[in-house]
Parts: structure tokens; C-alpha cells; sequence
């Protein structure tokens, strides 16, 4: 398995090989400094053939190579790596930075390109740049398998172990005739469990008929549950089966069945028990033979207690309890449920994005969610619709999302606090937010790089370090 397959995270850049090309060997090994000493992975070649060798050898993530070689030049190289390694970033580097040479090489599908003679920052930002786009595509086909392999035979996406946990019981209750009762928040996805229920019971080829109880007013769901008689009430001229009706020999979905009448419970109940009704207006008994799954986002047991719901319906109901939990209590399927819904609507909307930033994904991994996965679902959908680029990122969430789930940007001070240490939290603040990266930490609070190494070895860090340049050449 090679570094592209695995999960990695931005801070893995130095997992992916970059193979550098170039004739000149002074050029090769000064590049292969520069980027060794920031941690990444570096091949070498002094031609384009022996390039090729290694390409098949091993899989490259990024080529970084001069464009004047003998034998095969960079356009060459770059044309022959889109077909040997469609997936490897290429970067040309020249001295004849023309917008001739520069359009054709982006039209032959290199990612960026460098003109000589240039600092170390003009060759490690776009080696960055690329590797991260890497790392995104890379995540972006995990997450795919991942998506595919949790949708096999159902429509429920989760691999976290409380998802784990729950559909083996789904799996275990599904082929029983037993009543369901699902409970867990709004948003959570409860109508899927009961589907699911369905999906995995003998019944699976008969009808699955639902019915929201609280969207419904009191003096029509009894009518829409067991149907009506011609002339049963004003209006009623024609007789009309009920969802009971409808959903014979299959199964029945009471959702949100807390916001049900209590008169209406007790016909419920005699459902349940006997398993017949009697229409609207009629005299008749009818047979019904219909599995019942329900689900509510309420306390049923404090109902109980407060008197707004039977007793004994709720022991009939509760043979088999399925509890769906919240989003906040399983942030490992927040990166595959944002991914589905990221190609969802990048189709319905006729947009190329190939991805989530990053930083973007711990964000919304570290959102608590109290609307759950219909709350995830609407703020993937608006990143999806507002995303300028091709990849979702943090400025496209919303402001509670960043808030809530980014890095603190921001310290807060008392009037009187002593500089150095109003100094060291800044700093230290700082380099939490760059994880750690000391250079980028400089540049954001605008003092040379050897300045940070110093003041952490003079608070005693024990990462200070040795001591380093400024990143100035």
C-alpha cells in the first residue's frame, strides 16, 4: 500500500514522495536541501527517462521539473507522466518564464509553474500547494470507498461504533414480527432506521407506508389511519382506505408517534392487540396484518408519568427499543456523511468539487450539531452552492460552524498582565493554530523565524531546537 492510500491529515506532506528532475546537479541538490529540511519525502532523477524508471517504481504524488533537459525537456515529461501516472502533480521550473510556454504547459495539465532564478518560498509554496490538493484528492476517494462500502444493501451511512452497534441490532430485529420503537433527536434520521426495518424483513417486497403524526392535525389522523365510510362526516363522499389499509401484509412508520391524541391512541392500542380496525363511519371489522415500527424524539416514559400517554401502548409499542444517536456522539461519520452530501449537491448543482479542505472537515468534526445530520446536510448544501473554488473550505461554512469547530483566533488579556507573558500566550496560541509550524507562526505574528526559536528556548521549550534562519535566502 502506498502514502496516497492511507489516511492522512495535513500534516502528513512529508508521507508523499516528490520526485525531482533536473540535468544540472548543483540545481537538484540545493532543491533536494530545501525541501528535505521541511520534512518531505524527495526522489531524484537527472533526466527524463530515469524519472520515468521511478515513476513506475514507486507512486510519486508530485514531479517538480526543470523545463531545458537534453533528450526529453519538461513538457515532454510532464505530457508522458499524464499518461503514465494520471494522478502525479507536475511543476515545470524554467529560465524562459514566457506566458507562451506557461500556457502550454497548463494546458498539458501542469499544476503550476516556477520561473529561475527563484527563492526557497517560490519552490515550497507550490510543492505545499500541490501535495495538499494530493492529500485532498486522496481522502476524497478513501471517503468514497468508505461511502460505498457503507451503503451496501442499505441507505444508512455510518461506520462509527455506535452506528456499528445499532445496525447489527437493526439487523437482528429485521427479519422478526416484532413491534419497533425508535427513538433519538430530530435530525438524527429516524424514518432510515424504520426503512431499514423494513428493507431487512420478509415484508421487504410489501409496502412500507409512513405517516408524521405531529403533521398531521387531530381531527385527521384518525380519518388518515383507518380510513373513512362514504358520509362518515360532511364531505366524505366516497369511501377511502387508511394508511392501516394501505400498508397490509407490509409495514406501518408512525413517526414522531409522542404528538399523537390520546383517543387515538386507543384505537391504536386495540390495533395492536387485535389486529383489526374499523373505518370511519363503518360497522365493519377489518383485518389488518401490518408490522408497526414507530419513532419519536420524546421521553415516552416521562409522558407516561406526565399522563399525556398510555401505558400500555407504550409496552406494546416498546417491544423492541432502537435508540438513534445524536451526530455529536459519533464525529467519526461527520467526514462520510459530508462527503455524500458534498456529491449530492455538487450534481444538483452542476459544480466540479472534489473535496473538503482540511481544516474545513475539523471544523465540522468539531461541531456539537444539535440539529444533527439534517443541520450537517443544509450547511454542506450552502458550502456546496457558496464553495468559489474547487474543494469545500473554512470560509465557505458558516460563522457558528467556524466558530464552534475552528482553532481559537483570538486571546483575551486582563489590563496589568506583564508583557512576556501577554508574549508567550500570543506565541504559544500561535503555534496551536499552525500546529506547530514555527515558520508559518513567524510569518502570522510578523518577526523572523530565529525569533521564535529563541523565545521558546529562553521560556525552556523543549522543542525550541536548534537555532534557524529566518527563511530568508
Amino acid at each position: 500500500m502506498n502514502a496516497l492510500d492511507t489516511p492522512l491529515s495535513k500534516d502528513d506532506l512529508g508521507a508523499l514522495p516528490v520526485l525531482l528532475v533536473d540535468d544540472d546537479a548543483a540545481n537538484l541538490a540545493s532543491m533536494q536541501k530545501v525541501l528535505e529540511r521541511e520534512g518531505f519525502t524527495v526522489r531524484t532523477a537527472s533526466e527524463g527517462r530515469q524519472a520515468l524508471d521511478a515513476l513506475r517504481a514507486e507512486s510519486i504524488a508530485l514531479v517538480v521539473t526543470d523545463f531545458q533537459m537534453p533528450g526529453m525537456t519538461g513538457l515532454d515529461l510532464l505530457k508522458t507522466v499524464r499518461q503514465v501516472s494520471p494522478n502525479t502533480e507536475v511543476v515545470l521550473i524554467t529560465a524562459h518564464g514566457t506566458i507562451e510556454l506557461a500556457v502550454d504547459a497548463m494546458k498539458a495539465g501542469a499544476y503550476d509553474f516556477i520561473v529561475k532564478p527563484f527563492k526557497r518560498h517560490d519552490l515550497l509554496a507550490p510543492v505545499r500547494r500541490a501535495l495538499e490538493k494530493q492529500l485532498l484528492l486522496a481522502e476524497n476517494r478513501r471517503l468514497k470507498a468508505e461511502l460505498d462500502r457503507s451503503q451496501t444493501g442499505r441507505r444508512i451511512i455510518g461506520q462509527s461504533e455506535p452506528m456499528r452497534e445499532l445496525l447489527d441490532l437493526v439487523d437482528q430485529v429485521a427479519p422478526s414480527a416484532a413491534t419497533v420503537l425508535i427513538t433519538g433527536e430530530s435530525g438524527t434520521g429516524k424514518e432510515l432506521i424504520a426503512r431499514a426495518v423494513h428493507d431487512g424483513s420478509p415484508r421487504r417486497a410489501k409496502p412500507f407506508v409512513a405517516i408524521n403524526c405531529a403533521a398531521i392535525p387531530d381531527t385527521i389522523l384518525e380519518s388518515e389511519l383507518f380510513g373513512t365510510e362514504k358520509g362518515a362526516f360532511t364531505g366524505a363522499t366516497e369511501r377511502r382506505e387508511g394508511r392501516f389499509e394501505r400498508a397490509h401484509t407490509g409495514t406501518l412508520f408512525l413517526d414522531e408517534i409522542g404528538e399523537m391524541a390520546p383517543h387515538v391512541q386507543v384505537k391504536l392500542l386495540r390495533v395492536l392487540q387485535e389486529g383489526e380496525i374499523e373505518r370511519l363511519g363503518g360497522t365493519r371489522t377489518i383485518k389488518v396484518d401490518c408490522r408497526i415500527v414507530a419513532a419519536t424524539n420524546r421521553d415516552l416514559q416521562a409522558e407516561v408519568a406526565a399522563g399525556r400517554f398510555r401505558e400500555d401502548l407504550f409496552y406494546r409499542l416498546n417491544v423492541i427499543a432502537l435508540r438513534l444517536p445524536p451526530l455529536r456522539e459519533r464525529p467519526d461519520d461527520v467526514p462520510l456523511l459530508a462527503h455524500h452530501f458534498l456529491q449530492t449537491y455538487a450534481r444538483k448543482n452542476n459544480k466540479t468539487i472534489v473535496g473538503i479542505d482540511p481544516d474545513a472537515l475539523e471544523m465540522l468534526q468539531a461541531y456539537s450539531w444539535p440539529g444533527n445530520v439534517r443541520e450537517l446536510e443544509n450547511v454542506l448544501e450552502r458550502a456546496v452552492v457558496l464553495a468559489r473554488q474547487d474543494r469545500v473550505r473554512a470560509d465557505d461554512l458558516p460563522q457558528k460552524v467556524r466558530t464552534r469547530g475552528g482553532p481559537v483566533r483570538t486571546i483575551t488579556v486582563s489590563i496589568g498582565t506583564p508583557l512576556d507573558e501577554v508574549e508567550q500566550r500570543l506565541v504559544n496560541e500561535t503555534l496551536r493554530l499552525t500546529k506547530g509550524d514555527k515558520r508559518l507562526a513567524a510569518q502570522l505574528l510578523g518577526i523572523a523565524t530565529r525569533t521564535i526559536y529563541r523565545k521558546l528556548e529562553a521560556w525552556g521549550h523543549a522543542d525550541a531546537g536548534g537555532g534557524e534562519d529566518d527563511g530568508q535566502e
